[in-house]
């Protein structure tokens, strides 16, 4: 808007200025146009053929179309399939972000595009992302979902509906560009968890250790099995969505000891699950330790405890 008004103003006070007026606007929207133009160039549209508008406003998306973009230069003969939603035995889905059918085997990775500082274990059951608040500010600390367990459901329903055994999955924990991986724990050697920078180096070092594993006629055959499961109605999406968000409801849970027993990361003692009592915060549940009074340490709980949610 400012743009045009710019050349409206030339057109009147100064039309000398007009030619570079001119040359502003043609600047101005090949900038706004390019994004959208490389966007609807690239293999991710051509696979998916979602809107750029659509992608770029949702966080998610976006993030698994940049994660599809790091991967294209990857040597080896390869597909991808992205938002695989596959079927478990309750009659449910879970989503899958991407898949990447390569020679030296099947990855599954999870996309998070967050920022701020990420800390967390493997066999921890939430992980937590801090974010600044400026200074003199104590940070905001935003317990989330394990996302290695996540994947690992989201494997265990691939392998199934594969016939193949988990440990022929490749596991990738993507993290934007924009956060850091201030203090993450891996034990078993399983899952790899990386920002979206490294992704092409550490797929690539991996697929020179396992060598080749699949023939091209073999990858094909995956990706017609899996294709169908990533073109699913809005009324599939709705349901899944759905299911989803009644799992991160509230329920009728006591206070007390929580199943799954989690430690207090102050001073060691069980976390139970309690609800305040009174003051601004009065009715929402939080993890609360053991040891009150002498440990005041709580994690407030934005879903469910017990709750698994696979995406």
């Amino acid at each position: 808007m400012l743009i045009l008004l710019l050349v409206l103003l030339g057109f009147i006070f100064a039309p000398a200025f007009i030619p570079a007026l001119l040359i502003l606007l043609l600047l101005y929207w090949q900038c706004h146009r390019e994004p959208g133009k490389r966007y609807e160039e690239s293999k991710y549209f051509a696979e998916t053929h979602n809107e750029y508008r659509k992608v770029h406003s949702d966080k998610g998306a976006y993030g698994e179309y940049l994660t599809r973009g790091y991967l294209q230069n990857l040597p080896g003969y390869k597909k991808f399939l992205h938002n695989c939603y596959l079927p478990k035995d309750n009659g449910e889905t879970t989503e899958i972000d991407l898949i990447l059918l390569h020679e030296s085997g099947i990855y599954v990775f999870e996309s998070k595009n967050y920022s701020g500082w990420i800390f967390g274990t493997e066999t921890q059951q939430y992980w937590t992302q801090t974010l600044s608040k400026g200074r003199h500010r104590s940070p905001h600390k935003e317990p989330f979902f394990n996302p290695i367990i996540q994947n690992k459901v989201h494997i265990k329903w691939l392998s199934t509906y594969l016939g193949m055994e988990p440990e022929q999955f490749f596991s990738y924990i993507v993290f934007s560009e924009r956060c850091t991986l201030k203090d993450i724990t891996l034990t078993s050697g399983h899952h790899h968890v990386l920002n979206r920078y490294d992704l092409l180096s550490a797929v690539s070092a991996n697929a020179q250790i396992s060598g080749v594993r699949l023939t091209p006629g073999e990858i094909d055959d995956l990706y017609s099995r899996l294709y169908p499961l990533t073109q699913i109605d809005q009324s599939q999406k709705l349901a899944h969505i759905e299911n989803i968000q009644k799992k991160k409801e509230p329920q009728n849970i006591p206070d007390g000891p929580i199943q799954g027993q989690m430690l207090c990361p102050r001073c060691g003692g069980k976390l139970v699950l309690r609800t305040a009592a009174r003051g601004a915060h009065a009715g929402n549940r939080f993890l609360g330790c053991s040891r009150y009074p002498h440990c005041r340490y709580i994690r407030t709980l934005n879903i469910q405890v017990n709750d698994h949610p696979s995406g």
